[in-house]
């Protein structure tokens, strides 16, 4: 009985460090399953990579509510910006009334749009841009 179980052990053992050193492999490695780089330079390119792909990424938030309409209370309406670091993305809104509800949505380029926006649009890029 004693073998048996010093046998199971032995097997779970050795079955964790498979796991642990396949699991190091892993981190070691990217996830195109290239070897990340060892030298200092090599990394600084990797870091100025990443940050350009993370240039395009919409980061830059912010939501407003307000009342649309002086009838209408609880702030149901709102305003979304989502914009990278360029100031591209969207404007979401929706209004809400007593009967209703419409939505809209606008493109940002360049921390600007070309179509008309209200003045909570405006700050809700405003406050995205920080």
């Amino acid at each position: 009985m004693l073998e048996v179980l010093a046998v199971v052990a032995v097997v779970l053992a050795a079955a964790a460090l498979a796991v642990a050193v396949v699991a190091l492999r892993r981190t070691s490695r990217r996830a195109d399953g290239s070897d990340l780089p060892q030298d200092v330079h090599g990394l600084r390119q990797e870091v100025a990579a990443l940050r350009a792909e993370g240039a395009d990424v919409l980061r830059h938030l912010a939501v407003v509510r307000y009342d649309a309409f002086g009838d209408v209370g609880g702030h149901l309406s709102w305003s979304l910006a989502l914009l990278d670091d360029h100031g591209d993305g969207v404007l979401l809104s929706s209004i809400h009334g007593r009967s209703e509800a419409r939505s809209y949505a606008k493109n940002v380029t360049g921390w600007s749009c070309e179509q008309q926006l209200s003045p909570e649009e405006d700050e809700a890029i405003t406050l995205a841009r920080g």
